[in-house]
């Protein structure tokens, strides 16, 4: 898939080989660009940026662009076009819906420490659970910062700012998600492997009716990969069942009537269904609140835990490697900046931790 800013680059090499531009002369503005290919004008300054590393174009300050007078021979030249390393990064933003001890401090604890290592100045934006909040950090934070870790949030659909960023390939790393089919650097735990190794626990416990509880997974690609491991957990043993339009606890979804109305809404499931003795919650705050709808009488597993720390109840669930994560994020991010290719994606260890008792 070729970049935006490359569709750019490619058809001016096309210009200059029909002889449409010629030595001397003008090429169109960052702002004219934009407007003929439908892109930003972060997107064309960059293609102008590409042209000139790659001795095609030169800037005249207060003037323009222009084709440089003596063009080198075209007969080879392909896109993506050879370009110079980027510059070592002065500061990097990262974008969170939200920060807690069950998931997200540690993370940004070892982001932090990463960064300060390095000499880079970190700044921090947090969306609250809102997509609107999230582009609007990214079409903010592009223009002054060298790059960006996102945390995305729950969504139905991919945030049309930042996949225009990854598109114009703006070094992007994202956490804890990954984007299907997009061409974006991610760290984040096997959700598929570890969903698969907490239910294939529960059913070594001798759980054979086991539910699964989330929000809808649409487009939320860690309950996507969670929901598809315990699934997958169920080949020849049990018989999986599955709550998953709960909404309530969504970063900024979260009153105290949806919680509520969910928790009548796990009960009812409970009495529909009691054969199920044990479920599987995609995160701690959800497994807290089947705990409470439930009143204690059946086993409760999840992802993330704040442990010992807050003296949170003593579930079976999965501990992902936030430190790790963190500081794996900030070196990819600094490794795109250097020029360096680096993988789609990158897992993270995990580990399962025992319920206290």
């Amino acid at each position: 898939m070729a970049l935006l800013y490359e569709r750019i680059c490619a058809h001016v090499l096309e210009q200059l080989r029909r002889g449409a531009l010629r030595p001397g002369d003008r090429v169109p503005s960052e702002m004219e660009l934009a407007a003929q290919f439908g892109v930003s004008r972060i997107t064309s300054k960059r293609s102008l940026e590409v042209l000139r590393e790659a001795g095609l174009v030169e800037r005249v300050r207060g003037k323009g662009t222009f084709v440089v007078r003596r063009l080198p021979d075209l007969t080879d030249l392909t896109v993506p076009l050879r370009q110079t390393p980027r510059r070592e990064a002065r500061s990097i933003a990262l974008i969170v819906p939200s920060m807690s001890e069950a998931f997200g401090l540690d993370l940004f604890n070892a982001i932090e420490e990463r960064c300060t290592e390095h000499g880079v100045q970190l700044v921090v934006r947090r969306t609250h659970g809102r997509q609107t909040d999230e582009e609007k950090a990214v079409d903010s934070l592009v223009a002054t910062v060298d790059g960006l870790i996102v945390f995305p949030v729950y969504g139905d659909f991919y945030n049309a700012s930042l996949l225009r960023q990854v598109l114009d390939g703006f070094p992007v790393v994202l956490v804890d998600r990954h984007l299907s089919g997009i061409p974006v650097a991610a760290v984040l735990t096997d959700n598929v492997a570890a969903a698969r190794a907490l239910t294939t626990r529960l059913l070594d416990q001798g759980h054979e009716h086991i539910a699964f509880v989330s929000p809808p997974p649409v487009n939320t690609s860690s309950i996507e990969d969670r929901l598809e491991g315990f699934r997958s957990a169920f080949t020849g043993r049990g018989r999986p069942h599955e709550l998953i339009d709960l909404r309530s606890t969504i970063p900024g979804s979260t009153t105290t009537e949806s919680v509520h109305a969910e928790m009548d809404v796990i009960r009812a499931f409970r009495d529909r269904m009691p054969e199920v003795t044990a479920y599987v919650a995609c995160e701690y705050n959800l497994a807290r609140m089947v705990d409470r709808a439930l009143g204690g009488d059946r086993v409760v597993a999840c992802f993330d835990s704040p442990g010992d720390s807050i003296g949170g109840p003593p579930y079976l669930y999965v501990r992902q490697n936030e430190l790790e994560m963190g500081h794996r994020a900030v070196d990819l991010l600094l490794a795109q900046l250097r020029g360096e290719p680096v993988p789609n994606i990158s897992y993270v260890p995990f580990e399962l931790v025992e319920a206290e008792t």
